[in-house]
């Protein structure tokens, strides 16, 4: 169908949305997010990725809305700016073959609802409404579609990048070992310059903003490897902001790379077990995998985070629900106290509940700490004595979580 303008009047009213939509109220955008990254898993369960689609959607709002207050009813060109294109370049690192369509559809239909209620808090004539909506209806599905075209090409373009790249053979075979596939030990080791007999300790490094200086995750890795004794870790790029690293040894300087964060303030480091052998080597890279997700899934504000010290709350949090409920009925009006009495019960129950060994840990007088103690009491649902393994767990899914009090 050819393009038809619209009416003078219509193009004023089609201006006076795209000017909301370019300054967009927070909640709008909140929901906008929550609804993208719930309809992709995969996304929303790997950090990296989950902000590249947030800010390409971001993008493609201020596009959109920005080519209509400028020339409004007009058709809009595909946005093929620095964030959408980003989103292919990260799904060709990370091995996705399929464009995650939904991601960008949910998008669309929550815009949409947006616009719709935009364009009936303008005008409440029929006929103008008619108009406005048609017209916008085909110009953000024609826009959307374009946007989509635009990254698949540049998808076939990273893939062919990447097959040429210098890091190809060492992803293939890392990718190779991590399926099990029947490759020999020797070629493999030949292929990484890496040991894959005695002990592995993998961790996952990244940058949730890409478009920074990452000269942070090679610091980090190179951290990483000093604090598990092995001067060359082996570090495999996993996509533009993700670094796979194996080191051999076990991480006895975790405080000295705690100590080191200043130097990469914007990376975040999860670290899997120590293990033996090419089983360990897997299972410690899948087990910091799962630390990294658990670590986004609550928008943790830890930056180092060990597979030893979050294995169960990985595991309470798969269900988010479930575990709002769990920390909600064992810790009572206890879950928003503040960080500092919370913090006390968790270290008192971590102690065995020794008073004396607590109270040292804290640099607190007993006394003050027997006090918390009892102020604690008052708080939750049952005496801490009768209940403190699921206090304690409780109160440890708090200490990961970014969005709860204190």
């Amino acid at each position: 169908m050819a393009w038809q303008p619209p009416s003078p009047r219509v193009r004023d009213l089609i201006r006076q949305c795209a000017q909301i939509v370019v300054n967009p109220r927070q909640d709008w955008l909140d929901e906008f997010d929550t609804a993208v990254l719930a309809a992709n898993p995969e996304i929303s369960s790997d950090p990296e990725l989950a902000a590249a689609i947030v800010r390409s959607n971001h993008a493609n709002l201020f596009f959109w809305g920005t080519a209509n207050v400028r020339d409004p009813g007009t058709p809009v060109p595909p946005n093929t700016g620095p964030e959408p294109l980003s989103i292919a370049r990260e799904l060709v690192r990370r091995g996705v073959s399929t464009f995650p369509l939904d991601a960008y559809r949910v998008g669309e239909g929550v815009a949409w609802r947006r616009l719709m209620e935009i364009a009936f808090s303008l005008t409440s004539d029929p006929a103008e409404l008619h108009e406005m909506l048609d017209v916008c209806s085909r110009s953000v599905s024609d826009f959307v579609e374009a946007t989509l075209a635009g990254i698949a090409t540049q998808i076939e373009l990273e893939r062919d990048e990447l097959t040429r790249g210098t890091h190809a053979e060492r992803r293939e075979t890392v990718a190779l070992l991590l399926e099990g596939a029947p490759i020999p030990r020797q070629r493999a080791e030949a292929r990484l310059g890496y040991a894959l007999t005695g002990t592995h300790t993998a961790a996952v490094i990244w940058s949730e903003n890409p478009e920074g200086d990452l000269s942070g995750l090679d610091r980090a890795a190179e951290s990483f490897g000093q604090a598990c004794g092995d001067p060359r870790p082996l570090s495999v790029p996993a996509s533009s902001a993700t670094r796979w690293v194996w080191a051999a040894g076990a991480p006895a300087g975790i405080s000295a790379l705690n100590n080191d964060t200043d130097s990469f303030s914007t990376v975040r480091i999860a670290i899997g077990p120590t293990a033996d052998g090419l089983d360990g080597f897997r299972r410690s890279h899948f087990d910091a995998i799962t630390t990294q997700q658990m670590m986004a899934r609550l928008h943790s504000p830890q930056q180092i985070a060990q597979f030893s010290d979050i294995e169960l709350v990985a595991l309470l949090t798969a269900e988010p629900d479930r575990a709002a409920e769990f920390v909600n009925h064992h810790l009572g009006d206890l879950e928003s106290a503040d960080h500092e009495l919370r913090e006390t019960v968790r270290v008192f129950v971590n102690e065995q509940c020794n008073a004396s060994r607590a109270a040292a840990k804290l640099y607190l007088h007993r006394n003050t700490l027997l006090r918390r103690l009892a102020r604690a009491d008052e708080l939750l649902p049952r005496p801490l004595a009768e209940n403190s393994v699921a206090v304690a767990v409780a109160l440890d899914v708090l200490r990961w979580h970014g969005n709860r009090p204190g």
